[in-house]
């Protein structure tokens, strides 16, 4: 027997209500917000994260699947959502639109790292990015954008925690004070952390070895190393997360995975047991979309994992009844129901009825054992008296009542009385 790969999960049918159920809500809100969907290719140029998502970082170093193609030309299945949109930014001309340009995404990511609840090495993301427009209020925006999902959909214990990290011109002086900090530790840090500590001392403040994090616990903050425009960039954006009534924890040890990120950056967590830890992340990345070959723009953004969105949900049983069933279950008796049948359940589907009927010749009985499993609302067994009398009797299979209902009557019968609809 083949089975999945590793970290990989199948969406089956009794689950696949759930992902349609929070998707729908995204998409809902995404709409009132202004955002429009993009979707971007499995897979991209390596070249692309390394100089977006930074060769220093986990990401790039540890977690790629990257392969060559038979051209020669070495590809990365998608780690992360925000390179790929600023290259598809850049490449269609985005930025000669008038600005900003505000996007959405939805779709799986890959990484190569041990599998666990809510990580998984194809994953699903929710995103949203932002380009062309620097004030505070579109970090601000975005932010409440992603607690807007989770109040839609009924999520508490979740916690805003905010940082800035600054532009690169404040990052230069702060990398000196962290290289002059970690230089007596040097030995004491993990074989990663020392080349980092050439290369990009900031990321080892995102190193997850226990040794490592005791060291920098003790390092200088670099909330209180930013410049006065960062400063003045960050209060702003207090403000008007403030005045929306958001709240928010300032955490001066945010500083996210990525080398991208530049000012603002947070992370939402779940608090909720069984599902804790960080569910969205993002922040401003104002050098990306130069880097990656556009004009001196701006942009912020998120990435919500839906696995992990999931996981929470189920840890507060907000997780409702699946009401993906068939409106309406037709029984046949005999061959010239089993035609008349098969037309009349077309006739409903093209009038946007969910109806099924019998494909295995079943007795009547068994017929109505699997319509009662199908969970349909409404059932109808119709034999030669039946067409002959133009009606059929409909059973309501919640509640056992019938009603006797003529065939060119039945759609507008089920459509109003359906509960779903």
């Amino acid at each position: 027997m083949i089975i999945a790969p590793r970290g990989t999960h199948d969406i089956l049918p009794s689950e696949s209500y759930r992902w349609h159920l929070i998707e729908d809500k995204i998409k809902e809100i995404c709409l009132e917000f202004g955002y429009k969907e993009i979707r971007t290719p499995m897979f991209e140029s390596t070249e692309l994260f390394e100089r977006g998502v930074g060769d220093t970082t986990d990401v790039v170093q540890k977690e790629m699947y990257t392969f060559l193609d038979k051209g020669g030309r070495s590809v990365t299945l998608r780690p992360e959502g925000t390179s790929p949109i600023v290259r598809s930014f850049v490449e269609s001309s985005l930025y000669a639109q008038p600005q900003p340009t505000k996007l959405y995404y939805l779709y799986p990511c890959f990484r190569y790292e041990k599998p666990q609840a809510g990580r998984l090495r194809e994953f699903h993301q929710f995103g949203v990015e932002v380009m062309g427009a620097d004030t505070a209020a579109v970090d601000a925006e975005v932010i409440s954008l992603a607690m807007q999902v989770f109040s839609r959909l009924n999520v508490t214990g979740i916690e805003l925690n905010i940082n800035s990290i600054g532009c690169p011109k404040c990052r230069s002086a702060y990398n000196e004070k962290l290289k002059a900090f970690f230089k007596p530790h040097l030995g004491e840090l993990c074989e990663t952390c020392r080349q980092r500590y050439e290369k990009n001392p900031l990321r080892i403040l995102d190193c997850k070895v226990k040794s490592c994090k005791a060291i920098y616990n003790h390092a200088p903050v670099l909330l209180d190393n930013i410049c006065e425009d960062c400063a003045a960039h960050f209060e702003q954006l207090k403000r008007y997360l403030e005045v929306m009534e958001i709240p928010y924890q300032i955490d001066a040890t945010i500083v996210r995975g990525l080398d991208y990120y530049t000012k603002t950056v947070f992370e939402i967590i779940s608090k909720n047991k069984g599902s804790e830890g960080t569910i969205c992340g993002g922040g401003r990345y104002n050098g990306l979309i130069a880097e990656i070959g556009g004009p001196e723009m701006t942009g912020v953004g998120f990435a919500m994992g839906l696995e992990r969105l999931l996981l929470v949900l189920e840890s507060l049983d907000l997780i409702p009844e699946n009401l993906e069933r068939p409106d309406i279950f037709i029984a046949n008796v005999g061959e010239q129901a089993d035609l008349f049948v098969q037309k009349l359940v077309y006739g409903l589907r093209n009038a946007g009825i969910s109806a099924e009927r019998d494909y295995l010749s079943r007795s009547v009985k068994a017929q109505m054992k699997y319509a009662n499993k199908t969970g349909a609302q409404f059932s109808a067994v119709i034999g030669d008296d039946d067409i002959a009398a133009k009606s059929a009797s409909v059973k309501n299979m919640q509640t056992g009542e019938t009603d006797n209902v003529p065939f060119d009557h039945l759609a507008e019968f089920i459509k109003t009385n359906t509960m779903t609809r």
